[in-house]
C-alpha cells in the first residue's frame, strides 16, 4: 500500500519487436501473471495491450504491441499501425530481439526505424537460456553498432532470468508522478476483450498450422449473473466452410476443447465461475468489417 505522501513513479514503456521474439512473455513476466495471450505462432498479439506492473513505488505501463512485420493485408497494417501508435510518447522503448535466432532483415529494419526516434532505447535479448553465448554476444554487439541502445539486457522471459534487474532498470527510466490505475489492476484490457484473446489464444494453441490467421473472435454478449459468476457468448469467424470444419472438429470435439480450456482459464484469471458458449461463422471477408476493428480494439487503416 502507497501513502498518500510518498513519493510515486508512473510511466510507459512500449514492448516492440519482430513476430514471435518473445514481448507477450516478457510483459507477463514483468507484470508477475498472465495479461497478454502467448502461443508459438507468430504474430498472436492482435491489439495494443497495457500489462501494469508495479516495482516498489512505481507502476509501469507496458505497451505490448503486435509483432512489427511486413503487413499485407488489412488486418496486418492495422496491426503494424498499433505497434508503432503504441511506442508513441513513451518513456522508453525497449526492442526485444529473440536471441537463439539469426538476425534477420525485418529485424534490422526495426533497429534503423527506431534511430529516428527520440525516446530512449533499450534492447532486450530474449530467450538466452537457450540461445549460443557467442551468437548472443555477437547479436549485441552488431545492434549495438548499428543503433547505440542507452541499455542492453539478456533475459529470458520463460524462466525469468534478468527480469528482476531489467524491471528496476525500466522503473529508474519513468518520471515522478501519480499512478494511473490502482494497485491490484494488471491490465487495461476490458473484460470483453480479454474473454476473445483466450478463447482465440486456443485456437491457436490447439489448431497449429491448420488454421493460420483466418479466424477471429467476438464477443457478442457478456453478462454477470446473479450468483457472482459470468456468461459469455463469442462467434469464431472463419472465411470458408471448410475452416468452419476445421474449427468444430469431427462430432464438434475440438469446439468443445478449445471451449473447456478456454473457459479453465477465464474463470483463473477472472476468480469466478465463467459459462462459454462458442459458435462458429463463416464470414468471408470478415477482415474488411469496421465494425470488428473496433470490437478487437484496432484501428481502421486504409
Amino acid at each position: 500500500m502507497i501513502e498518500s505522501n510518498e513519493t510515486t513513479r508512473c510511466g510507459l514503456i512500449a514492448v516492440v519487436g519482430a513476430p514471435n521474439a518473445g514481448k507477450s512473455t516478457l510483459v507477463n513476466a514483468l507484470v508477475g501473471q498472465k495479461v497478454a495471450i502467448v502461443s508459438p505462432k507468430a504474430q498472436t498479439t492482435r491489439v495494443r495491450l497495457m500489462g501494469i506492473a508495479i516495482h516498489d513505488r512505481t507502476q509501469l505501463l507496458l505497451v505490448d504491441t503486435p509483432g512489427l512485420f511486413d503487413p499485407k493485408r488489412r488486418l496486418d497494417r492495422a496491426m503494424v499501425s498499433a505497434a508503432w501508435e503504441g511506442a508513441e510518447g513513451a518513456d522508453a522503448i525497449a526492442l526485444v530481439v529473440d536471441a537463439k535466432g539469426g538476425l534477420p532483415e525485418k529485424v534490422l529494419e526495426i533497429v534503423d526505424r527506431l534511430a529516428a526516434r527520440r525516446e530512449p532505447k533499450i534492447l532486450i535479448l530474449n530467450k538466452v537460456d537457450i540461445a549460443d553465448k557467442p551468437r548472443l554476444l555477437n547479436h549485441a554487439q552488431r545492434l549495438n553498432e548499428r543503433l547505440a541502445f542507452d541499455e542492453i539486457f539478456f533475459v529470458s522471459a520463460t524462466t525469468g532470468d534478468g527480469v528482476e534487474q531489467l524491471k528496476t532498470a525500466l522503473a529508474a527510466r519513468v518520471p515522478e508522478g501519480p499512478w494511473h490505475f490502482p494497485e491490484d489492476q494488471v491490465s487495461d484490457a476490458t473484460d470483453r476483450m480479454l474473454a476473445a484473446e483466450v478463447t482465440r489464444e486456443q485456437i491457436y494453441l490447439q489448431l497449429h498450422a491448420e488454421l493460420p490467421y483466418a479466424s477471429a473472435v467476438d464477443t457478442e454478449r457478456y453478462l454477470e449473473r446473479d450468483d457472482g459468476s459470468v456468461e459469455i457468448h463469442q462467434q469464431i469467424l472463419v472465411e470458408r466452410e471448410t475452416q468452419r470444419a476445421i474449427v468444430l472438429g469431427k462430432g464438434g470435439a475440438r469446439i468443445k476443447e478449445i471451449g473447456a480450456r478456454a473457459r479453465a482459464e477465464l474463470s483463473r484469471i477472472m476468480g469466478v465461475r465463467v459459462h462459454l458458449y462458442l459458435h462458429v461463422k463463416v464470414k468471408p471477408g470478415w477482415d474488411e468489417d469496421r465494425g470488428l476493428y473496433r470490437d478487437i480494439g484496432l484501428d481502421w487503416v486504409e
